[in-house]
Formats: structure tokens, C-alpha cells, sequence
């Protein structure tokens, strides 16, 4: 079919554009389609691996109830292994950390939790591993090393937990006044339901500490 002049003309000035950024305009669809299409496999990657490392840990749930510690250790380093980027991993640490140090094994609960606290990705189970590792440190007696653990910052929701720990070392080298300091840092962070404030009001107690404020 023929074209009329002004048709002609257009077609003539698209033939002239295209030449002139045709490359250029496949070439940023090419990037943006290239960019999508990573982007949704990311996406389903990383949901295939948050899936798989779901029913590790279930599996690892089993293990804990059955007390299989032989079970325990292998599917920690599996979850570490091949879902290290996922929370799964940590929590997984963190379950071996607890079996360990049950067993008394407290080199592999240490490692354990240096793990999470090292390459772990969630801050609250590092907070978690931090406050755990202080208390390790504190049955061996390696007062300023957890002080030092327990220097960091922490999530609002566990502050009042490493203040109370911070209390226990400080009591342990005898400085009374810090130590109560802590603990009372930890009972004015607490509610007033919380299962913890009985114990550090005790511990407040017994260093001539003020009772917890209503």
C-alpha cells in the first residue's frame, strides 16, 4: 500500500533515529532485561534455600528432642555449610551451642556461638550468643573478656538481659558498686512481668542493693 508524503516523512525520520540509537536502545534493554531476569532468580533462590534450610532445622529440632548429639553436630555444620546466609544457620548454632555446653563441651559451644556472633546475619541471635558466651566466660572465670563481649551494642529487647550478665561478671571480680549499678540498669529496663526481675532483685539484695523501683 503506498504511503502519502507525510508518512513517507515519519518513516523516513523513525529510519533516521533508529540508526542513529537503535544500538543503544537494545543494548538498555538487554542490561534491564538481563538485571530482571537475576533479580527473580535471586528471589527464587533465595527462597529455595530458606525452604531447605527450614526442614534441616526441623530435622534438627528431632535431634535435639532424641538427645542424638552425634545427629545434632552433623546437621549444625550442614545448616553453616550450605545455608550459611539464612537464620536457620544461627539458630542451628545456637541449639549445638546448648547441647555442647550441656555435655559440658565447652570448646564446641564456644565455637559455636562465635560463629553467630562472627557471621551471623540476625542481630538478635547474636545478641543471643553474646549474653550465652559472657555466661561461658564467666564459668571460666574470664571476667574482662566477656565484659568486652558485652561492650556491644545491643537490641532494645536485650539490653536488660546484658546488663544483667554484665552484673554477674562484676560481681565475680568484687566490684560491688558496678555490679549493682548493672543490675538495677537491668531491673529499670525490665516490665514488671518479667520472669527475670525475682533473681536479679535477689542478687540486689544480697549486695545491699535499693529494691526495684514500682
Amino acid at each position: 500500500m503506498a504511503y502519502d508524503l507525510e508518512e513517507q516523512e515519519q518513516i523516513a525520520t523513525l529510519k533516521s533515529w533508529w540508526k542513529t540509537y537503535g544500538n543503544l536502545v537494545t543494548w538498555t534493554l538487554i542490561v534491564v532485561l538481563s538485571a530482571y531476569s537475576a533479580w527473580t532468580g535471586w528471589q527464587y533462590y533465595q527462597r529455595n534455600q530458606a525452604q531447605q534450610a527450614a526442614q534441616l532445622y526441623d530435622e534438627m529440632e528431632r535431634a535435639v528432642d532424641s538427645k542424638d548429639a552425634e545427629r545434632i553436630q552433623r546437621i549444625a555444620a550442614d545448616l553453616k555449610d550450605k545455608f550459611g546466609r539464612t537464620d536457620y544457620a544461627q539458630m542451628g548454632a545456637l541449639a549445638h551451642a546448648r547441647q555442647a555446653f550441656d555435655q559440658r563441651d565447652l570448646a564446641t559451644a564456644k565455637s559455636e556461638l562465635q560463629w553467630v556472633i562472627k557471621d551471623g546475619k540476625n542481630a538478635e541471635y547474636q545478641a543471643v550468643a553474646r549474653i550465652r558466651l559472657a555466661g561461658i566466660l564467666l564459668d571460666e572465670k574470664a571476667y574482662d573478656e566477656g565484659l568486652k563481649l558485652l561492650a556491644a551494642g545491643f537490641p532494645t529487647n536485650f539490653v536488660a538481659l546484658a546488663s544483667d550478665r554484665k552484673g554477674d561478671l562484676l560481681a565475680a571480680q568484687g566490684k560491688r558498686d558496678e555490679a549493682r549499678k548493672a543490675w538495677q540498669e537491668a531491673l529499670d529496663r525490665m516490665g514488671a512481668a518479667h520472669p527475670g526481675r525475682q533473681l536479679i532483685q535477689i542478687k540486689l539484695d544480697a549486695l545491699g542493693g535499693t529494691p526495684a523501683n514500682a
